[in-house]
């Protein structure tokens, strides 16, 4: 039998989309008695026909994509595509190793560790990249014993 007015009807009056109407299967004959707006709100008061669910999208896969990757699965050579200075750019390493360096400088000069003198020499040394590290300076200055003596 043919339900497309009803159909229609229904999803009109639920304001929905007729693919997601749903009509009971074991009471076509009723419905297919119902012809005016009337008798469909009726059905649907009885619960005879009814608005489905939409449908969404899951994101089950992507979480667990997601976990593997933390746990660092998935991050071999064959599914980097960008290369390695677009997946980690060479400035936000430098900027990551220059910040520290040049703040515990600074410490050292403020708490007259070191010289104003020395510290500019150390200054620039590591902007030319000669440190490569807060440890690898530390162990520079130790070396070279540019500490002050007597504090």
């Amino acid at each position: 039998m043919n339900l497309s007015a009803q159909r229609r009807m229904a999803a009109d009056i639920l304001k929905c989309g007729v693919n997601r109407v749903y009509f009971d299967p074991y009471l076509g004959d009723e419905i297919a008695m119902a012809i005016t707006r009337e008798d469909i709100r009726n059905l649907i008061k009885e619960g005879i026909i009814q608005k489905a669910y939409k449908k969404g999208t899951s994101n089950y896969r992507k979480k667990i994509r997601h976990q593997r990757k933390i746990k660092g699965r998935g991050r071999g050579f064959g599914k980097r595509k960008g290369t390695k200075n677009a997946r980690f750019p060479k400035k936000r390493a430098w900027i990551r190793r220059i910040r520290p360096i040049r703040s515990h400088l600074k410490k050292l000069r403020d708490r007259k560790l070191i010289t104003i003198s020395t510290y500019r020499k150390l200054y620039k040394n590591a902007k030319g990249g000669m440190f490569n590290s807060v440890s690898q300076l530390n162990r520079y200055i130790k070396d070279k014993e540019l500490l002050r003596r007597g504090r």
